[in-house]
């Protein structure tokens, strides 16, 4: 008997962003390259200003799927929080999220869903590109192909696409724990972020509030499988971001695997139910 095909699940894609459009322009960009595209794009902003805003017009112009600029004011770096509207928004059964400083691969979109599996997630990684080649990127008015031969030696191992070791390597990779992820290379089910009330809004700040999610989703019946040789990112260069709340933020994060929590009263929904 042949095998039944898998069915493929609708795409809502969230790209988070904050100041800095020109980055952002080229992994839109790189959106509409893909051979499989999302159903829709929502621009997750934590608070730009009116340059990311005329980037986004002129995108939405040239895109061939909906763009969703979901917005709210510049209080502070407040990632999960953006996301968690973004989240709320999203029309469509899979999620995959990534970051406005990020190229991805023409397969990156096919790849995740490759590996897309009921009651499960996806944590991918990234090729870090150098200073110097980032701003030769973001000099060039498109991206055709990126030259491997300017990339970090140690990032040239997640450079590498080989989709059947990608599938064997998703559940056996070494460093497959909740604490190994990327934000900037993840995938969900809607519904099962919704079950756990989405991002933690207590965590502002750089730094935990993807760990933490995987956490609280593990701890749900969520397993997290991990996309390796597969969906390549690319993340363009900048200076680090501030970590002085990351000592707060990894309090709440020991919290929640501590406690094994599964919902926070300060996510999607606020509420003060825990259970």
């Amino acid at each position: 008997m042949a095998e039944m095909s898998k069915e493929i699940p609708t795409i809502s894609l969230i790209v988070s962003t904050y100041n800095w459009p020109a980055a952002l322009e080229k992994c839109i960009q790189s959106i509409f390259k893909q051979t499989h595209l999302p159903d829709e794009i929502l621009i997750a902003d934590d608070g730009s200003g009116d340059a990311t805003q005329e980037t986004i017009k002129q995108l939405k112009k040239d895109s061939p799927i909906p763009i969703v600029h979901v917005w709210h004011p510049d209080n502070g770096f407040r990632l999960s929080a953006i996301r968690n509207k973004a989240i709320v928004q999203a029309q469509y059964d899979y999620i995959i999220q990534i970051d406005g400083d990020i190229i991805i691969d023409k397969e990156f979109i096919k790849d995740h869903l490759a590996l897309s599996q009921k009651d499960t997630f996806l944590c991918g990684s990234r090729v870090l590109l150098s200073q110097a080649y980032s701003a030769q990127l973001l000099n060039q008015p498109a991206i055709e192909k990126l030259n491997k031969l300017k990339f970090p030696l140690g990032s040239v191992l997640n450079s590498l696409r080989i989709p059947f070791l990608s599938k064997i390597m998703a559940d056996r990779y070494k460093k497959n724990k909740p604490r190994a992820l990327r934000g900037c290379n993840m995938s969900f089910w809607k519904k099962d972020l919704i079950n756990v009330n989405g991002y933690n809004e207590s965590i502002q700040g750089w730094g935990s509030e993807d760990a933490e999610l995987a956490i609280r989703l593990i701890n749900n019946g969520i397993k997290k499988r991990f996309l390796k040789f597969g969906a390549i990112a690319y993340h363009i260069f900048h200076k680090e971001n501030n970590k002085e709340n990351l000592p707060e933020n990894e309090t709440i994060l020991f919290t929640s695997n501590r406690d094994n929590l599964r919902w926070i009263a300060n996510g999607i929904k606020k509420t003060k139910l825990f259970y």
